[in-house]
């Protein structure tokens, strides 16, 4: 029996788009129809290495003339929900663009009311889950080879709207999706506010799951470095502790545990591979649209809960204490941020290459 083929229009053909872009192209199950973007100098490259879909420089007019049964975008931040209602007004079935999913909990909310009501599915690109090492972790945690789970934890150079909603993705699952009860956090410095994935320069956060595990999160400057990985944006951290051992990825440089019965330290490879990762989350999407159940592991509801965590963790900053989740609407927590925020510089670690953080 032949399956259904479905279309695929792609909005942003920089460099995150061109990976979506490449990985649906080469999966029988998609037709790119369509690809847009405001540089129209990068459309007609792209174009011939898509069989030459539908090119525009209006994301409006191109899902208009195309009417794909997929929308993806990646786009800067700051264009989530304008995309969002575009794609559920012209009748697509699922939405995948890029993480955060907002840039605000009000903004979230209106996205997540957005398409529930709408019956649209949404795929947020948390896709480093698909590396050999993330997977592995994940079947150390599942097979109780550590004991009883008491910690989670991810810790990232990047700074937090680029690399907060990975961790806590991450780090949810490694702890079977457990709700998040409260949050605290604290965080410094207002240089990268002003960045296109405005956060603060540092931000910690201290998380309490329904139960009883404890998560602690780390990003931006002064963050712990991870020695071993040299590339400055796989300088990240994700695992779990539990009461007979630990298991751990590096996302540049492979995972490492010990468990009950290793006897030591074990360690494998793996590293952050965007072209080994967008196939099996591509083909994650067809699986979806074939059958509501088979619900993506990257599904829009799942990286909201993350995201509530990281925007809990940023009203923590500005109330100056605990945060009880869900949350509700209130002031925007970046604006919030640069009302409360001291203007000092932030203290590097010592590993850390002030340079870089530019």
């Amino acid at each position: 029996m032949s399956q259904t083929s479905y279309t695929v229009a792609i909005v942003g053909m920089g460099k995150r788009g061109t990976h979506h872009a490449t990985a649906f192209h080469a999966n029988p199950r998609f037709q790119v129809v369509g690809i847009c973007d405001i540089d129209a100098s990068r459309l007609d490259t792209a174009a011939a290495d898509l069989d030459n879909p539908v090119t525009s420089t209006d994301a409006d007019d191109l899902l208009g003339q195309v009417k794909p049964d997929v929308f993806c975008f990646c786009t800067l931040p700051d264009q989530r929900l304008d995309l969002i209602k575009l794609g559920v007004v012209h009748g697509v079935k699922l939405i995948a663009y890029e993480k955060p999913m907002a840039l605000s909990t009000n903004e979230a909310l209106q996205i997540m009311q957005c398409i529930r009501e709408a019956g649209v599915k949404t795929v947020v690109s948390h896709q480093h889950r698909y590396g050999a090492h993330y997977q592995k972790v994940k079947e150390i945690i599942a097979s109780g080879a550590l004991g009883e789970i008491h910690t989670v934890y991810g810790t990232a150079t990047g700074w937090m709207m680029h690399m907060m909603t990975h961790l806590l993705d991450y780090m949810r699952w490694f702890n079977d999706k457990a709700e998040a009860e409260w949050v605290m956090g604290q965080a410094s410095g207002r240089g990268k506010l002003a960045d296109a994935h405005p956060s603060p320069d540092y931000i910690a956060g201290i998380i309490q799951f329904a139960n009883g595990v404890r998560g602690i999160v780390e990003t931006g400057a002064g963050a712990p470095d991870v020695p071993e990985v040299d590339y400055w944006w796989r300088k990240c951290r994700i695992g779990a502790q539990g009461s007979e051992g630990f298991a751990e990825v590096l996302t540049g440089a492979g995972w490492r545990a010990v468990t009950r019965d290793s006897g030591g330290v074990i360690c494998g490879e793996g590293t952050m591979d965007y072209v080994h990762d967008m196939v099996p989350y591509v083909q994650q999407i067809a699986d979806w649209l074939d059958d509501s159940q088979a619900v993506h592991p990257c599904n829009g509801e799942s990286a909201y809960k993350g995201f509530e965590i990281m925007m809990g963790i940023c009203r923590s900053v500005v109330q100056r204490g605990q945060i009880q989740l869900p949350l509700g609407p209130d002031e925007p927590e970046l604006e919030a941020l640069a009302r409360v925020l001291p203007d000092r510089p932030v203290l590097l670690s010592m590993a850390q290459n002030a340079d870089e953080y530019v």
